[in-house]
């Protein structure tokens, strides 16, 4: 058992690291005030990522990709977390689903979304469709060789984006033992498409400038050559996709703390009440020595989880546990944090607060702690038949 990083690995977390202080953290006090990225900006740190090598390193090499094994991607996304996700959408990570395209799709999603040509979003929520992914409403009907789609995803991230979305669509029902359930199918969508549009989503709290999108369906007409993998099989392609996003979400949410952290220990060695600094304080020190711990388990259950998926071994419940550790985790933190800056913590001139704020969301997206609860506690006690 080794627990020592690789020098590729190393160098992995030292590059991006770097990338993000030098191309990230200086546009992120603006972005917080406008909530808006310019395109100009996203382009510019799209073509620095790809400059070192970066772009699509989440894909395999045999597209174009850098290769990268899970665990090493995750130490991507850690050090990516500390910066905001409104900047750092620009450091391409296609969507690794887009592995399921057939030999025309390749040409026309996967290699150009590598190639850095083409940005994909992901569209699976409903409004009422949440964790109860199978209730979603948006409907595909058969129409000769096409599909006919009609309804609405919303909280689409960073659907503004992009040049097309991945969506996943009711296009049957099937009988189970708790009744009907939908049988769903998932589509790749062009922007621009008849009947297709993405418009303005919500304003959110959390994570300003990283925009959730509605989508609208109206009667729009797809061909069948639009269908990623076969046809109600897309909780196939999903449970693969949600792997991977649930594990970024744990990184990059230890990433966010550690920095949260790094100025909370800062100001707690530089401050100074009573003739001494206030970390000489228990009050303090021991809310330091809590932030540290379960940062470092955060780290340790996230890139355990990892490195079990590279072994091929059995994941989901190592998954689901590093993701509501690593996100109640991060708000614990954000929140001790601004604790030990008093007053100043929730002052602009800070991040802290944007970091308290940005840590809600992430308890709510790509599976809550409760449905992560209920997979880890599933896992525990179907074997024995309970």
């Amino acid at each position: 058992m080794n627990f020592a990083l690789t020098d590729e690995q190393q160098m992995i977390v030292d590059t991006v690291r770097s990338f993000v202080e030098t191309e990230i953290y200086p546009h992120e006090n603006e972005v917080e005030r406008t909530g808006h990225v310019p395109p100009e900006l996203g382009q510019e740190i799209a073509r620095k990522c790809k400059e070192i090598g970066f772009f699509g390193c989440n894909m395999p090499e045999e597209v174009g990709g850098a290769g990268l094994d899970h665990t090493s991607f995750t130490l991507v996304e850690r050090e990516l977390g500390r910066g905001s996700m409104a900047l750092t959408v620009f450091f391409g990570r296609p969507s690794g689903i887009l592995m399921a395209c057939n030999d025309e799709q390749r040409e026309q999603y996967l290699l150009p979304a590598v190639r850095g040509e083409k940005f994909d979003a992901l569209a699976m929520t409903e409004p009422d469709a949440g964790s109860d992914v199978r209730g979603m409403k948006c409907f595909a009907r058969k129409d000769g060789d096409d599909w006919v789609v009609n309804g609405t995803k919303h909280f689409i991230s960073h659907a503004n984006i992009a040049d097309f979305v991945i969506v996943f669509i009711a296009t049957g029902e099937e009988d189970t033992p708790r009744g009907k359930k939908k049988l769903i199918t998932c589509f790749l969508v062009d922007r621009g498409t008849p009947g297709f549009e993405i418009r303005n989503g919500y304003e959110s709290v959390s994570h300003r400038g990283y925009k959730n999108c509605i989508l609208n369906f109206d009667e729009c007409r797809l061909p069948s050559s639009q269908i990623l993998g076969e046809v109600h099989k897309g909780f196939d392609i999903a449970n693969d996709w949600l792997y991977a996003t649930r594990i970024t979400v744990a990184a990059t949410s230890v990433g966010r703390a550690r920095r949260a952290f790094d100025y909370a220990l800062n100001y707690a060695a530089e401050r100074k009440q009573f003739g001494k600094p206030i970390g000489a304080n228990q009050g303090v020190s021991f809310k330091l020595a809590d932030m540290i711990t379960e940062i470092d388990a955060a780290d340790l259950l996230t890139l355990n989880a990892a490195w079990r998926l590279d072994q091929g071994l059995p994941s989901n419940r190592e998954i689901a546990s590093a993701k509501v550790y690593a996100t109640e985790m991060l708000a614990r933190v954000t929140d001790e944090a601004i604790q030990i800056f008093g007053g100043m913590g929730l002052m602009d001139d800070l991040p802290l607060a944007r970091f308290w704020r940005d840590a809600r969301v992430e308890r709510i997206w790509d599976g809550t702690s409760e449905i992560q609860r209920h997979i880890i506690s599933r896992d525990l006690l179907r074997p024995l038949g309970a």
